[in-house]
């Protein structure tokens, strides 16, 4: 039997290299789950979750080549059996109900990250899911305003990623160069945001993301 056949195996995919180094060590402390790879971006990330014999996925949300939830979309129509546990320096409130509804097994904040990580490993590599306090109050407050959707809840993954970015104070250029995509794609997102959210100017986006603590 192979050493590591009874170990939880483990690829890491963000672009930090001292993120990933500091995960691998702090999985390294275990005696029942192992990293077998290390990807820093969206496509090393697809090419590895499709082709090493791996449980979990820790994925970046903020990959420079592609959108995290991107690459969980792809990667769980792929390879439906991997267990995705997404990264994020982003607040729950934010991201973790899109992928969880996009296929995540769980979602964890950077921040605590370190305190959380093995717990939540072992969580998804059994096939349930992790998710916080913190996530678990979101859930419970989408199921009892479901009737009542606010308006940033109609949007697409990558119209709310444009939304937190505009209200962050970045450019439709910067944005693009970030997002890796046209500058005519990001206006794009940005009209239709505009149309579905019933508002006029960037000023009007921001203004409704800082009220709705979509921003810090």
């Amino acid at each position: 039997m192979k050493k590591n056949d009874n170990k939880i195996k483990v690829i890491i995919a963000d672009d930090h290299a001292i993120l990933r180094a500091g995960l691998k060590q702090i999985l390294a402390e275990t005696d029942d789950i192992v990293v077998i790879a290390e990807a820093q971006n969206a496509a090393e990330a697809i090419k590895l979750a499709c082709q090493q014999e791996a449980d979990v996925l820790l994925l970046d949300i903020a990959l420079p080549d592609r959108s995290g939830i991107d690459a969980l979309k792809y990667i769980k129509h792929e390879n439906s059996r991997i267990a995705v546990l997404m990264l994020s320096m982003y607040k729950e409130d934010q991201y973790a109900v899109r992928c969880l509804k996009s296929g995540a097994a769980g979602y964890l904040c950077k921040q605590s990250a370190s305190a959380e990580l093995v717990n939540a490993v072992r969580a998804v590599a059994k096939g349930k899911k992790y998710i916080t306090v913190e996530v678990a109050e979101i859930l419970a407050n989408n199921v009892s305003i479901e009737n009542d959707k606010a308006l940033h809840e109609t949007l697409s993954d990558r119209e709310f990623q444009t939304l937190t970015m505009i209200a962050s104070g970045f450019s439709v250029g910067e944005i693009a160069d970030k997002l890796a995509l046209s500058v005519k794609t990001i206006s794009m997102y940005r009209t239709r945001m505009l149309e579905k959210m019933q508002l006029r100017h960037n000023a009007d986006l921001t203004h409704y993301a800082i009220k709705n603590h979509l921003v810090d």
